[in-house]
């Protein structure tokens, strides 16, 4: 009896296991992740390139005098517009007259032993002392006549003004004078673009303030070494701004225009940007049906493609859906 009950619990449990592997789903075969796919193509592609600035003055002048003074009158204020030549500044004149006053006196000396020293009246070395003392006071004069009238030594506009008439000056240029027709802009081009900035080449110049005018400038300077850290190098760009309506201070973008070049052109929904850094990845199909994770280089934005400098070539095939499913290596199919 105990070995009928026995038998009989033993098929029971049998069936229960036969029943519960049974009731078990069975494991998707087919995992492959479905993807489309765009066939990349080289085309003709503008390479037009934008670069920020803010306007500089053509040349920066500070007025002041080499020696303290007090300061007699100031002819200028600031927003004038002044010329090369102008006075704009009278120091006390006070040490000017009194060095006048003893050149004049040393001229008179020398004419005297001048004509003394023609007929043998004196000797040559007492001709050559009053000489040199001639010259230290002529020399003398003429470094205080330049320090008390203050001359404007360029075309240009008053920016600063640090002092009022009466004032001691005190080591602060007394003004500031910016040449602001025609006014620069500098620039940091790649070092990519090296063979391609030319001296005298235009730029279109846009002013954010000016709204839509557009202007023009040239290149009027190339710095002839590069930035090790940032491979840049520095460009010099000068516009006429022959309106003066240009002013320092102003942001600017110039804009190049250096022809066309074959590329490969890929779709935006293509690329994949790698977190914490600035690397764009594409996924190109390979022969075998799986997927190659690929660095590529961009270059211009166009509608909804991107240039590619780099990491692709012509007719390679690249996936534009499942992006964050894919991984380097793995198995797909394509579907249309």
């Amino acid at each position: 009896m105990k070995k009928t009950t026995l038998l009989i619990l033993l098929v029971a449990l049998f069936a229960a296991c036969n029943q519960k592997k049974s009731e078990t789903p069975t494991l998707q075969e087919d995992d492959t992740i479905m993807i489309k796919v765009a066939e990349v193509f080289e085309e003709p592609v503008a390479q037009i390139f934008e670069y920020t600035a803010v306007v500089r003055a053509e040349a920066v002048n500070n007025i002041a005098p080499t020696i303290p003074g007090r300061i007699d009158q100031i002819f200028v204020e600031i927003g004038d517009f002044v010329t090369a030549g102008q006075k704009l500044v009278q120091m006390d004149a006070t040490q000017l007259r009194q060095a006048k006053t003893q050149l004049d006196n040393l001229k008179e000396n020398f004419n005297r032993l001048d004509e003394l020293f023609k007929v043998g009246g004196v000797s040559k070395s007492d001709w050559d002392a009053l000489k040199t003392q001639l010259d230290v006071a002529q020399n003398a004069y003429d470094n205080l006549s330049e320090n008390t009238r203050l001359i404007c030594p360029i075309n240009g506009v008053v920016t600063m003004r640090n002092y009022d008439s009466g004032d001691i000056y005190a080591g602060n240029p007394i003004l500031q004078i910016q040449q602001i027709r025609p006014v620069k802009l500098m620039i940091n081009v790649s070092e990519s673009q090296y063979n391609d900035i030319k001296m005298g080449m235009t730029a279109k110049i846009k002013i954010d303030i000016l709204g839509n005018t557009e202007l023009t400038g040239r290149v009027s300077l190339i710095y002839p070494t590069l930035d090790a850290r940032t491979h840049t190098f520095s460009v010099e760009i000068t516009i006429p701004n022959e309106n003066v309506k240009v002013r320092p201070g102003m942001y600017a973008r110039a804009i190049f225009n250096l022809g066309s070049r074959n590329n490969v052109v890929v779709p935006d929904n293509a690329i994949v940007k790698q977190p914490g850094s600035g690397d764009r990845f594409v996924y190109i199909l390979r022969e075998d049906n799986t997927v190659s994770y690929e660095k590529i280089e961009l270059g211009r934005r166009l509608d909804a493609t991107y240039e590619v400098i780099s990491g692709i070539k012509n007719g390679d095939k690249v996936a534009v859906t499942s992006l964050t499913k894919l991984k380097d290596g793995i198995s797909v199919k394509v579907v249309e």
